[in-house]
């Protein structure tokens, strides 16, 4: 207020800067002062003797989001399956297009659709495990190994009814329920087929019983997919049986070509090589029903 005078800074006598600050002021003691705190994190122990925390892992990194699936993709083969569910059977071009668009187009190719049947896969390699087990040690001794001996003896169905757990052992979701579905429907289709032995099972018996699984799997699969209760079916009871049949033995034939493919290649039926060989039944039978898809449905 017109009093004030100009600083003139602090005098030598009492400087700002401390005397034992190193002349650099970047922390360096001078001899005989104070010494420097220790940085932090040199890990050095905490005062309870505990060690010094670890520094946390870095976040993996984010995996890409896949795109998501064509809404569409089974567009097609579900406007072929009406067409030929409409014919009451007859109109074998639009099935043969139907499943030939579902193997390339709606399941992305042969191997991703047998990919897309790991349970099913799963449980036919269960199936034929059991099967060949059989005829290696005998019925009894197969059974003993999953505690089932009582069953000895039995005709085929019952012990396959009997070991349904072991082949499938959930239902929770769709891709369980296709394969306890196909189980029970070999098992069906069993009691008319005269295999009922199961200590006289040959060879050719029991790829009959596998090829029986994997149809009924893959016709489930298909059906399941392609949405059959969205599909117009022929109101005549008869022909609805018909179009059911027509599309069984065409997945058949597809499992069947697939099962001789594999036997003129030599596949050994091996323990350790079981789920290997199923698991090419299954990809070569998508690859024939393509095949025979485009097939029937250019003529």
């Amino acid at each position: 207020m017109g009093t004030s005078t100009t600083y003139g800074g602090p005098s030598g006598r009492d400087p700002l800067v401390p005397s034992w600050l190193g002349s650099d002021g970047g922390g360096g003691a001078s001899p005989g002062g104070p010494p420097d705190a220790p940085p932090a994190d040199q890990g050095q122990p905490s005062p309870n003797g505990a060690p010094p925390p670890q520094a946390a892992p870095p976040a993996p990194p984010r995996q890409p989001i896949p795109p998501a699936a064509n809404p569409n993709r089974y567009t097609g083969p579900r406007g072929n399956f009406t067409r030929f569910a409409r014919s009451g059977g007859s109109d074998r071009a639009s099935l043969g297009r139907a499943v030939s668009q579902y193997v390339s187009s709606s399941a992305g190719g042969s191997r991703q659709a047998a990919q897309r049947m790991g349970t099913s896969r799963a449980a036919g390699a269960r199936l034929v495990g059991f099967l060949n087990d059989a005829q290696t040690r005998g019925a009894r001794e197969a059974l003993r190994t999953l505690n089932l001996e009582a069953l000895a003896g039995r005709p085929l169905p019952e012990i396959l009814i009997g070991m349904a757990d072991h082949v499938c052992p959930g239902a929770g979701t769709v891709d369980e329920g296709i394969a306890r579905e196909a189980y029970v429907e070999t098992v069906v289709e069993l009691t008319t087929s005269g295999i009922t032995d199961l200590d006289a099972l040959s060879p050719d018996q029991m790829l009959t019983v596998f090829e029986m699984y994997a149809t009924h799997a893959i016709e489930a699969r298909i059906c399941n997919d392609i949405g059959l209760k969205a599909i117009t079916m022929p109101s005549d009871a008869q022909a609805a049986l018909r179009v059911e049949a027509q599309l069984r033995d065409f997945v058949r034939n597809g499992v069947s070509d697939a099962l001789a493919n594999a036997r003129a290649g030599g596949a050994v039926m091996a323990s350790d090589r079981i789920q290997a060989f199923v698991d090419q039944v299954y990809e070569d039978a998508f690859r024939f029903l393509h095949a025979r898809g485009e097939a029937e449905g250019d003529q």
